[in-house]
């Protein structure tokens, strides 16, 4: 559930000192560039005593993707929600495999450290394990090292054989926005005692077929508590509350390069929107007011070839 405006207000302290935090990193990593991070040790994360929260941002291009690395975050999703935050679609089901490639490849591009998990795009998992396993197939060849999909039980028999041509899957469960005209919308899931049960249960099946970690969206947190103490492989929370093994956000929230109506969940730890809107309103004023470009911003030519010129009336 991409989204964008969020709590802004509410984040400012907890901001600034995750930009100090940040700095601290990013200092650390110019001096001791990280090892690439993998899907095995992502799977370690949730048996490691005392373990830190694995933290995964969704980014679709290299830019994008060198922050993520250079903030020092686990994983990077290029999510199918490009189809909303970049793309301008309505939803997530107009992507194709070609389209999360391409996006793919821009991401691994900059060669970050964080695992690279391409997101599986609606129908491309759907129709039969065979073609599931091509289209995974394409997305490591572009650049991913693992894939997401969505579903539970009814998707099993895919993870299964994704797994076994050797591709690292991470699940999905709770809202899944590749099923929002089934749910009626992107509504919280999990609300009654047996639909937690039954999530518990698909959590259980997933990890069994062998996910090595699973994205809960879009549930109530006593609920993530109850899947991430039921299975033996990370969860990753997004609109789920605390007590999951990690947490996602699209990179273009925390950034508030994105304005628009966001989920609860969101919280924004810059704007850079509105920075980026005053910068190129300020270029374009000077534009018109002729102080852009200025001499030292031009190039010259030497000054014989220009006295040359003017001799010919080059001016």
């Amino acid at each position: 559930m991409p989204g964008a405006a969020g709590p802004g207000t509410l984040s400012r302290t907890a901001g600034s000192r995750g930009a100090l935090d940040g700095m601290r990193r990013l200092t650390m990593s110019s001096i001791e560039p990280r090892s690439p991070v993998t899907a095995p040790a992502v799977r370690g994360r949730k048996v490691a005593a005392g373990a830190e929260p694995l933290v995964m941002v969704t980014a679709y291009d290299a830019p994008s993707a060198r922050i993520a690395d250079d903030a020092g975050v686990d994983l990077i999703l290029v999510g199918d929600s490009v189809a909303m935050v970049v793309l301008g679609y309505e939803d997530t089901l107009s992507v194709t495999v070609a389209d999360m490639a391409h996006h793919v490849a821009a991401v691994a591009r900059a060669k970050p450290a964080p695992l690279i998990v391409g997101d599986m795009p609606w129908m491309s998992y759907h129709r039969s394990p065979d073609e599931a396993v091509t289209n995974a197939a394409t997305l490591v060849r572009a650049g991913a090292s693992a894939v997401k999909l969505e579903g539970g039980r009814k998707r099993l028999r895919v993870v299964e054989a994704i797994v076994d041509a050797e591709i690292p899957v991470m699940g999905h469960l709770g809202l899944t926005p590749q099923s929002v005209h089934a749910m009626g919308g992107f509504k919280v899931q999990a609300r009654t005692s047996e639909a937690a049960m039954a999530l518990v249960t698909e959590a259980k099946a997933l990890a069994h077929s062998g996910c090595f970690a699973i994205v809960l969206e879009g549930v109530p947190d006593e609920v993530a508590r109850l899947v991430t103490s039921a299975v033996d492989v990370p969860t990753i929370g997004i609109g789920a509350g605390p007590h999951c093994d990690g947490q996602v956000l699209v990179l273009h929230d925390v950034l508030g390069l994105e304005d628009r109506v966001a989920p609860k969940f969101v919280r924004r730890y810059a704007d850079l929107k509105a920075d980026a809107v005053d910068a190129v309103a300020r270029f374009a004023d000077d534009v018109r007011r002729r102080r852009f470009p200025a001499e030292g911003e031009s190039y010259h030519l030497a000054a014989g070839v220009a006295e040359t010129l003017g001799l010919y009336g080059g001016r």
